[in-house]
């Protein structure tokens, strides 16, 4: 089974962009759908990105423009490119991962879809 572990989260200021990685071993990615999820304070853990093992992405519609996800299988690591940054954007960022399959994005949306989860790299943004 893969094992995944998110870096890269820090304190940065309004408008400012960030990149989050996630490192996966024992198993390829490129056997995985990976995704992003994150939760804000006193909120539920929320959709973010996901990129299908096809190869296809798709964005939260709330964020779609200023978030990007990208994977780079030889490098075994998924990344988040997040730019113009918000308050509203503080929240603890978590990579998931599953072997399952699902033809509808819906699906994708959902934590429910996914085994395997890393343990969150915080995401401060500050005016």
């Amino acid at each position: 089974q893969v094992q995944v572990e998110e870096s890269g989260g820090r304190l940065v200021l309004t408008g400012d962009s960030l990149r989050l990685s996630c490192a996966a071993s024992g198993r390829s990615i490129s056997d995985y759908t990976m995704a992003w999820f994150r939760q804000a304070p006193g909120k539920e853990r929320e959709f973010v990105a996901v990129s299908r093992k096809g190869g296809d992405t798709y964005i939260s519609d709330s964020l779609r423009g200023r978030f990007t996800i990208t994977r780079d299988n030889a490098q075994n690591t998924v990344y988040l490119q997040m730019n113009s940054l918000k308050s509203d954007d503080t929240a603890i960022f978590y990579c998931a991962a599953s072997e399952r399959y699902y033809s509808r994005i819906i699906d994708w949306t959902r934590m429910r879809a996914y085994d395997y989860w890393g343990q969150g790299t915080q995401v401060t943004v500050s005016s």
